[in-house]
Parts: structure tokens; sequence; C-alpha cells
């Protein structure tokens, strides 16, 4: 149960942004259901994600596993849940998916991913990123796709920060 009621989204100061927010992703997810309480906060959290999610360039699978690596890093399971299907539609596999937590062991992943997955782990776990770690993953990647990538790795440290210090899961009732 998340440590806040949520914000009733039927609010006359908020729903103009609800509208908006069920249009663009078809329902008020738990997350802005919470952040609603900020309408300011909410808005600027939708601009941002939605930048990283539907209007960067990197490809749609990497995006992903960068989110997927960075819920199970952060034992963030609403991410996790909200995004595996989005992964599996967005051409991860069932078997990249299983073997994510222990990616380095695996064969599923080719090099310029386990270059991601380690820039990942190490803007997640260590924040500064070693140099050879960054010299891996910039030689797949030109200078947008670089910051990109960072910025969806650090959005979505951020998200599973906000869900999990208000305990926001997905089997909280409405």
């Amino acid at each position: 149960m998340a440590r806040l009621e949520y914000a009733d989204c039927t609010h006359t100061e908020v729903l103009p942004l609800a509208e908006r927010i069920v249009a663009e992703r078809g329902s008020i997810l738990h997350l802005y259901q919470m952040l609603m309480h900020s309408p300011p906060v909410a808005e600027g959290w939708l601009d941002y994600l939605s930048a990283i999610r539907l209007h960067s360039s990197l490809p749609g699978d990497l995006r992903e596993l960068v989110i997927m690596r960075v819920a199970q890093l952060n034992r963030a399971p609403y991410e996790a849940d909200q995004h595996a299907p989005i992964a599996l539609k967005e051409g991860v596999s069932q078997q990249q998916l299983d073997a994510l937590q222990d990616w380095q062991a695996s064969g599923c992943f080719d090099e310029r991913t386990r270059a991601v997955l380690a820039y990942t782990d190490a803007m997640t776990l260590q924040v500064q990123v070693d140099d050879a770690v960054y010299r891996a993953v910039a030689a797949h990647f030109a200078p947008r796709h670089l910051v990109e990538l960072t910025a969806t790795v650090a959005a979505y440290n951020m998200v599973s920060r906000f869900l999990e210090a208000l305990q926001i899961h997905s089997h909280d009732a409405r």
C-alpha cells in the first residue's frame, strides 16, 4: 500500500492533465495518480518521460532493457511490471528478460547490449562511470544516442526512487 493516498484525478485542478494522460497513455497509472498531488511536477514528469520513451532515437529494445535493468537494480517491481510487456513489444526476448539479472554470464546479449548494460549498472550503482565502461559504450553510439542513453538511465533511476520511497505498487487499489 502506498504511503500516501492517491490523488483525486477528477479534481478540477488536475482534470485537464488527467485527460491528457488518458489521451496519451490510455489510462492513469498509479505513478501519475500519485504525482497528481503536485500538478506542475506531474506535468513536467509527463513531458520528460514522454521525451525519453516516445521521442528519443535510442532503439526501443535497448531503452526497455535499460529500464528493466534499472528496475532490477533498484528493487522496483512496479517499474518492472509496467515495462516487461513494453520490452517484449519492442523486441526484447523473454529469454533476455529472464537472463537480465545475471547478464554478464549470459550469452543472450551482443557486444553493444553488454556495453549498454554495463553503463546502466555503473550509472545506477556507482553513479560515476569508469572510463573503460564509458569507452565501451561510446564505441557503439553517436553523441545523440549517448545523451539519450544517459538520460534514460538517469530518468528511470528517478522513477524507481520515487516509486519505492512512496511504496507505489501495481497491486494497490486506486
